[in-house]
């Protein structure tokens, strides 16, 4: 909106007196200038909004009153705090700063809408779910094929609708793989699983990461600042030449996008860091790890995602891995064993004897390491 609003007095001026006094308005024309007004806007929203949308949660007993799972499977001796009566449902306040923010300061194109329509469904949908989890005052919201019927179809929506589009087709036809230059291989068929699998995948672990106070959004923020790079880079024609990464147009604004998101992240951080005030339910987790996998589909870098997000991947490869070994050892032996002490990973540390701020801090480190490795891809290839 600032950056129409702008463009529209220095046409209004050109050729008048007024041309000199408003020139400076064209500093909206960069991204680098809108992004830091973005990073800087949603953080200044979230402080400020922040305490009304606790209370307002608050007053609607939207609070967590119930046993959550990780004390039904098991007493976790290593907790200090009782959780139960935080109010939950605060990804709100991250949709929406993230929403209003990118709408002020980015430019409205095809990936800008794509990605704020889908983080509304998703936040609608973990509102949903979290709701449910309210009313009925247990852990267990909408079934899981509820939510996965509803994830995969707004993947597959976009699969579709950028393989349709003639200047999109590309982002889901090459397979485009880290350290090569150019694309491993092309097929329709395979960029459509890839595409949908990376955003529904994504989703899912940024909602299993959420366990621990901070653990979630603090990932999510090392994550996002590793795309906010990406996305510059992508919707730079030059410097995408230079660093041999797929150039896309259109790209640029979604670092507008990511620069709100780490803004609103830092913010909701400030609420949420251990003893938390606020937890952002699946309302904050199935959107923004939903969005996470949008933006590396929009910026042809799906594998990148699997890179910096390794926290989220060591978090959704543990539950598989539990869940696939206690169904198979239930089968064989007639008694289901586990691997880990509790799933997701960051409870079988709980279970070892660690504090709920080490474990954050210590994911913390490992989603810094893992961010590197993905940056490092810019220049190994």
């Amino acid at each position: 909106m600032l950056y129409y609003l702008s463009q529209w007095l220095l046409d209004a001026v050109s050729g008048t007196v007024w041309a000199d006094w408003l020139s400076p308005l064209r500093v909206f024309r960069y991204i680098t200038v809108r992004s830091a007004g973005a990073a800087i806007t949603a953080l200044a929203l979230s402080w400020w909004l922040g305490p009304k949308v606790i209370a307002w949660l608050k007053d609607l007993k939207f609070e967590q009153n119930y046993v959550d799972r990780a004390h039904e499977q098991g007493d976790l001796k290593t907790r200090l705090i009782n959780k139960q009566g935080v109010p939950t449902m605060g990804g709100v306040l991250i949709v929406m700063v993230v929403d209003l923010t990118a709408l002020l300061w980015a430019q409205w194109n095809a990936f800008v809408v794509l990605t704020l329509v889908s983080m509304l469904v998703l936040g609608a949908l973990g509102f949903w779910d979290d709701y449910l989890k309210i009313t009925k005052k247990n852990a267990f919201g909408a079934t899981a094929s509820v939510k996965l019927v509803i994830q995969f179809s707004l993947a597959l929506f976009i699969a579709l609708y950028l393989l349709r589009m003639p200047g999109t087709r590309e982002l889901v036809t090459k397979i485009m793989v880290p350290f090569l230059k150019n694309e491993l291989m092309t097929s329709a068929l395979i960029g459509v699983v890839i595409t949908v699998f990376a955003i529904v995948g994504s989703s899912n672990a940024v909602n299993l990461t959420d366990g621990l106070d901070g653990l979630a959004i603090g990932c999510t923020l090392i994550v996002t600042m590793v795309f906010l790079v990406f996305t510059y880079i992508a919707g730079n024609a030059v410097i995408a030449k230079y660093l041999a990464v797929p150039h896309v147009v259109g790209a640029g604004e979604l670092t507008v996008f990511c620069a709100a998101m780490v803004g609103a992240g830092l913010g909701f951080l400030w609420f949420n860091c251990h003893p938390a005030q606020v937890f952002m339910g699946d309302t904050g987790s199935l959107a923004i790890g939903g969005v996470l996998g949008i933006i590396a589909v929009l910026i042809h870098q799906p594998f990148v995602l699997v890179i910096a997000g390794g926290v989220f991947v060591m978090e959704a490869g543990s539950v598989l891995v539990q869940r696939g070994w206690f169904t198979y050892t239930r089968r064989k032996f007639g008694e289901g064993r586990r691997v880990f002490l509790m799933a997701p990973v960051h409870h079988h540390f709980e279970k070892l004897g660690w504090y709920e701020s080490q474990i954050v801090t210590r994911f913390y480190i490992l989603g810094l390491l893992f961010a590197v490795v993905a940056l490092s891809t810019l220049k190994l290839r």
